[in-house]
């Protein structure tokens, strides 16, 4: 490889290994058609990936993300959580010949909290003194 490219990459990566593992992605997107961002000048495809890198035209957190998406088998969607079911409306209603009344629960009203206020209540907690009996 380019001595001179890797030293210039080191500026915007700082670990060697993190640089093999991005040049090297970038390198196969360029081998499977992704435009360059600069003049190939008869380099390789890892040369022009470092040279890359090394002039700022791709990010280095873009394909950082790019690579750790393109290993993942399995990407967990965060989906909102589902609004509470209504409740059945309340009414009399028989069952097996007797009459079976339901309890009124439309005054009930149930505290919301987001996710983010439970932790931060959490994180307040100080856990209770242990108490060894040995």
């Amino acid at each position: 490889m380019a001595r001179v490219t890797v030293e210039d990459c080191i500026d915007k990566v700082e670990n060697r290994f993190e640089l093999v593992l991005l040049a090297s992605h970038r390198a196969r997107m360029i081998s499977s058609g992704s435009p360059l961002t600069i003049e190939r000048d008869n380099d390789k495809n890892p040369v022009v990936a470092l040279r890359e890198v090394a002039e700022e035209t791709v990010s280095p957190e873009d394909l950082k993300e790019d690579l750790i998406h393109s290993l993942q088998k399995y990407v967990e969607v965060d989906e909102p959580e589902a609004d509470s079911v209504p409740m059945v409306p309340n009414a009399s209603h028989q069952s097996g010949g007797t009459e079976v009344n339901t309890v009124d629960d439309s005054a009930v009203e149930f505290d919301r909290m987001s996710e983010e206020d439970l932790l931060r209540g959490l994180e307040g907690l100080v856990p209770p003194e242990r108490k060894d009996d040995i």
